[in-house]
């Protein structure tokens, strides 16, 4: 079971990975940059982190935990292939604002505001589910969402100072990378 699970987790996290290496970026000039959400990133990291320490290697996990866990890399890798595809060339590394920027609002950007946040989510839930106890499960996850609020928080600054109430009405209307989370 520990092979499957490794396996699972690699799998998971390629096909999650994928589209970003191959993603054609924008190298137009940012008119505004937050390099702050960097820090966002870094807690998310740690997160991440956290759950590889479950001693996955050792534990023979149940069938279903390595079920779900795949369900969750399933949809953590439908949301970045079909985020990166709605964003295009504004896909980015930081938080910024470019000359020619539009507000996306196609793809799984008419259901979360960052979908991208949202498969990264489902990315550390589906490592989780196959490598982490309960407890270690729920402190992972609640250290990456404060990274995530964090980043969230700067993109959406960066938002409504370049779309103004255009952006409020999306933000009013649409979650941030969870249904009940606006």
């Amino acid at each position: 079971m520990a092979v499957l699970g490794s396996l699972v987790i690699a799998a998971g996290t390629f096909l999650w990975l994928l589209p970003f290496l191959i993603a054609k970026r924008g190298a137009g000039s940012a008119i505004a940059v937050d390099r702050r959400a960097r820090w966002g990133l870094l807690i998310q990291v740690v997160g991440y982190a956290m759950m590889l320490l479950g001693g996955f290697w050792t534990v023979d996990h149940l069938s279903w935990r390595i079920l779900a866990g795949a369900c969750f890399f399933a949809l953590a890798a439908l949301l970045s292939w079909t985020a990166t595809q709605a964003l295009g060339r504004q896909l980015r590394f930081d938080a910024a604002i470019h000359v020619e920027h539009k507000l996306v609002r196609t793809g799984p950007y008419r259901v979360i505001r960052h979908p991208i946040y949202g498969s990264m989510l489902c990315l550390l839930w589906g490592i989780g589910l196959v490598t982490a106890p309960a407890w270690l499960f729920l402190a992972a996850t609640a250290v990456f969402l404060v990274g995530t609020e964090i980043r969230v928080r700067i993109e959406d600054g960066l938002l409504k100072r370049r779309f103004g109430n255009e952006f409020d009405q999306f933000r009013r209307s649409v979650p941030a990378y969870l249904p009940p989370v606006r």
